[in-house]
């Protein structure tokens, strides 16, 4: 047995199995994939990756096993799929996920290619693990797959408390050891045991703060969005295969970014924080329906559209409209009355918070700031918002 040091969870326990995956080189890679992307433009100290992330939830799925008293076999298989279940991502996680969905038609969580095409695979099967069923497991299919990919998973509970440690923002700080005690099987259904709606509760209103001064910080989606743009260029003028481009790291992509001229300037600004500014920074009560969680291609028109009315570069012109805010945890299953319900069937703070996701939600337009002014004017006309300066 392997013992390392992590800084949420103290010393943690790794079998012979999970040693033998942790050391293939789809797993190594994830130690130069940083777990929050672009948020350490606003938070210096963010620098923690999916790799040691990778590591605390598989530690949080060694204790669920243990409390739920599950067999040998599918122990496993559940230890095993959460230590691989973020190998799908590309470089800079989440921020380069539309783009490689783009490409490739797959999400990070479809792994099974991955598993078919590396030594990983080779070493689940060594190891007396079926690839598939693991790859299944990380989708969130499969018995007790809700453990890793659901609507309270260990994956959930690690990096709420990671990234809250890291960032020093201490809104994530969840009562996870609770969560993982209360754990039940009912029915065949992950749930939580009765008297645990506060704890499910924290889940839920820790990512909803989380979400308001972490993921959802302009800066990062500004950052975020100028790397989806220079991604999709050097992805559709052929500098890189998508294939390889989903197995970049961080520095990688920023490198290919640098080496091709007509994205060499946004990898510039990303490495030396010049970045956009906020050209329209809109609530979403002022914002016309249809311009709500636009799809890329409408976003890209509206950007072209803009930057013509502007008479400025179509790269000078950012659209950043995101989906319509959602709360997974409020699906979480709670035992009340020896009966399995829906957190939000029991929880009043449900609907508050939606009403809160909903209200840190922005429609945003950035541009370089030479151009802020003429942006602004050009896009408040096109998304018919007043164009009030961000400050």
């Amino acid at each position: 047995m392997t013992t390392i040091k992590d800084s949420i969870h103290g010393y943690i326990e790794v079998d012979p199995t999970a040693a033998a995956i942790m050391d293939t080189a789809p797993i190594q890679r994830l130690r130069y994939v940083r777990q929050l992307g672009t948020v350490q433009l606003v938070y210096p100290s963010a620098n923690h990756t999916r790799f040691e992330h990778s590591l605390g939830v598989y530690h949080l799925a060694s204790r669920a096993v243990e409390q739920l008293g599950l067999g040998a076999d599918l122990s496993e298989r559940l230890r095993a799929a959460a230590l691989v279940h973020d190998v799908g991502h590309g470089p800079f996680g989440h921020q380069t996920e539309p783009a490689i969905e783009r490409h490739l038609g797959r999400h990070h969580d479809e792994i099974g290619w991955l598993l078919s095409e590396t030594e990983l695979g080779t070493v689940l099967v060594d190891q007396g693990l079926d690839p598939d069923a693991v790859a299944a497991t990380v989708d969130g299919r499969g018995p007790l797959g809700e453990l890793v990919s659901g609507a309270l998973d260990v994956d959930r509970m690690d990096y709420l408390v990671r990234d809250a440690h890291h960032t020093g923002v201490p809104y994530g700080t969840i009562d996870h050891d609770r969560l993982v005690y209360a754990l039940r099987i009912v029915d065949g259904t992950l749930a939580l045991e009765s008297g645990n709606v506060a704890s499910a509760e924290s889940a839920l209103i820790a990512r909803t703060l989380m979400n308001a001064t972490v993921y959802r910080h302009h800066v990062s989606r500004i950052a975020g969005a100028m790397l989806d743009r220079a991604s999709e260029r050097v992805l559709s003028d052929g500098v890189v295969a998508p294939e390889r481009f989903a197995r970049l790291t961080d520095e990688e992509l920023l490198a290919t970014l640098a080496d091709h001229e007509p994205t060499a300037d946004v990898a510039t600004r990303l490495r030396e924080r010049r970045l956009y500014k906020r050209a329209i920074w809109a609530r979403r009560e002022d914002v016309p329906d249809r311009f709500r969680g636009l799809e890329y291609d409408r976003t890209r028109a509206l950007e072209r559209e803009i930057a013509e009315t502007a008479g400025v570069d179509p790269t000078a012109v950012v659209v950043d409209s995101p989906a319509e805010p959602t709360s997974p945890e409020s699906r979480a299953r709670i035992v009340v009355d020896g009966e399995l319900r829906r957190l939000e069937d029991r929880s009043s703070l449900v609907a508050g918070l939606d009403a809160c996701a909903r209200e840190i939600w922005r429609l945003g337009v950035y541009a370089p700031p030479d151009a802020l002014e003429a942006v602004r004017d050009a896009a408040a006309a096109v998304f018919d918002v007043t164009p009030e300066i961000a400050p």
